[in-house]
């Protein structure tokens, strides 16, 4: 299934929240104009129904008006027939010319005081009413004296008035046809208008898709133009940062591979040039001797190889660590005498840890650590330089005079092969690599710090793999603190 456009994206959300604004603002409308039309149509209702019991006069003979043929025609908007029906005490019912096509319930039972409005349907015809309670007073000529006390009172009368709503229904119709055909007009507007809008806006998204395509690997160092656009600089600026973590990624296995290669190779070649020399040029060395410096430049080769299996393990975690509990103390004191010598710098070991304790590690994973910082420190340190080998509680610390480093070299020193000295023997570069690789598999943390011209190598544990020595009983046994 083809995945769906940015712009087919934008136009649907767009559509969609149109809809959704429009159509309730549409919606809310047609209530508020259907609300006051009503309102207008009632009062409208109620002034002419007033009208036509002011214009009511009481005789003798009955109830007389002259105003039903006035108001035989509605007055609210256009032509709807209007009807009444008039009830008063001791007096005939008086009708208009066309009776009411539809009473209420309540009529003419219902003597309440306001006005009641009805909304009723008949023969397919929607008609409006008011029904209301009226007091005429009789009628006398201009010069008849007036009226004594108890003589021609006032009639309460009942009054329906009914008035055909279809020009309003109509007038309503219009109006819903108005407001819902205003929504889809500018929904089937923004539907042509919208897709083009937001082509046009993503040119500079397309101009940056096409500047990614020329960018690859074999051309280190290409970076992305600022476009100027606020949504899409940051997304350049990331990306050119991920470009500049590529690189230096690159760079960094590039130089892995030329070391490797370079390692390789010159154990090779001395072999090749070793026994060339002899069969060419014999040297009259005995063959115990030829055979032992061969055995040299193998036992190099596979202490290289064996180091790149062993890193490549560590890294892709194929090693596990084998836990147990091993004495801090006695281990790093035995760590020190085997690199301790007399050509070689005075390491000496510090023991500042609070009493006899124990690491709960994997001793051949924490020996390639430790092991791996004092060669480095032994191998790199001036000859009868101390190096100083301190053991705390929760860190072992490892300090050598380093003064031909650089503080920007720090950040390589745990890099395969990076070596700041020219190739010695027996060193290719992988020891401090190894070391990293193991303390993060042992869950430690390998730290270097240049202070002074001293390099110092530390390798901190957390506490909770600490235990306390207990030597009371036959053999040893060890315990976590406060167990």
């Amino acid at each position: 299934m083809k995945p769906l456009s940015l712009t087919a994206r934008i136009t649907s959300l767009l559509v969609i929240t149109s809809l959704l604004v429009l159509g309730g603002g549409a919606r809310f409308m047609d209530w508020r104009i259907d609300h006051d039309l009503e309102l207008r149509f009632r009062q409208n209702l109620l002034t002419q129904a007033v009208a036509l019991g002011s214009m009511m006069e009481l005789e003798e003979n009955g109830i007389t008006t002259e105003a039903g043929e006035a108001i035989s025609k509605g007055t609210l908007i256009n032509d709807g027939q209007t009807y009444y029906d008039l009830r008063c005490e001791g007096h005939s019912p008086l009708q208009s010319r066309q009776r009411p096509p539809v009473t209420p319930t309540t009529w003419p039972a219902s003597t309440a005081e306001q006005p009641t409005f009805f909304d009723m349907r008949a023969s397919g015809r929607h008609i409006g009413a008011v029904q209301l309670t009226l007091s005429i007073e009789p009628s006398r000529e201009p010069d008849e004296p007036a009226v004594q006390a108890g003589e021609g009172q006032s009639a309460q009368c009942q009054l329906l008035f009914e008035q055909d709503r279809a020009a309003v229904d109509a007038m309503l119709v219009g109006v819903d046809w108005v407001l819902a055909l205003g929504p889809l007009l500018a929904i089937g507007i923004a539907l042509i208008v919208v897709p083009v809008s937001v082509r046009r806006g993503l040119r500079p998204m397309a101009a940056l898709v096409e500047r990614m395509g020329d960018i690859s690997p074999n051309a280190p160092g290409q970076r992305l133009v600022v476009s100027g656009v606020r949504e899409l600089d940051p997304l350049v600026s990331r990306f050119n940062d991920v470009l500049a973590r590529m690189d230096e990624g690159l760079a960094r296995e590039r130089q892995f591979a030329s070391g490797l290669a370079h390692e390789t190779r010159t154990r090779l070649a001395e072999l090749r040039a070793l026994a060339e020399i002899e069969l060419r040029y014999p040297s009259g060395r005995t063959r115990e001797d030829v055979l032992t410096e061969v055995g040299h430049i193998g036992a190099e080769l596979e202490a290289t190889v064996t180091a790149l299996l062993l890193l490549s393990r560590l890294q892709a975690g194929v090693d596990r660590p084998q836990y147990q509990w091993l004495p801090l103390a006695p281990w790093v004191e035995h760590q020190v005498q085997r690199h301790a010598g007399a050509h070689q710098p005075i390491v000496r070991l510090q023991d500042e840890t609070s009493g006899p304790l124990a690491l709960r590690t994997d001793p051949a994973l924490l020996e390639v650590v430790a092991g791996n910082l004092l060669t480095n420190a032994c191998a790199y340190a001036p000859v009868g330089d101390l190096v100083r080998v301190v053991l705390h509680d929760s860190m072992l610390m490892v300090d050598n005079d380093a003064p031909e480093l650089e503080p920007e070299d720090v950040a390589r020193l745990a890099e395969r092969f990076w070596r700041k000295h020219p190739p010695s023997a027996g060193h290719a570069g992988l020891g401090l690599a190894l070391a990293r690789a193991a303390a993060d598999a042992l869950g430690l943390t390998l730290a270097f710090e240049l202070n002074e011209g001293r390099l110092c190598a530390s390798v901190s544990w957390p506490l909770d793999l600490v235990g306390g020595h207990s030597a009371t009983e036959p053999g040893e046994k060890w315990m976590r603190p406060g167990t």
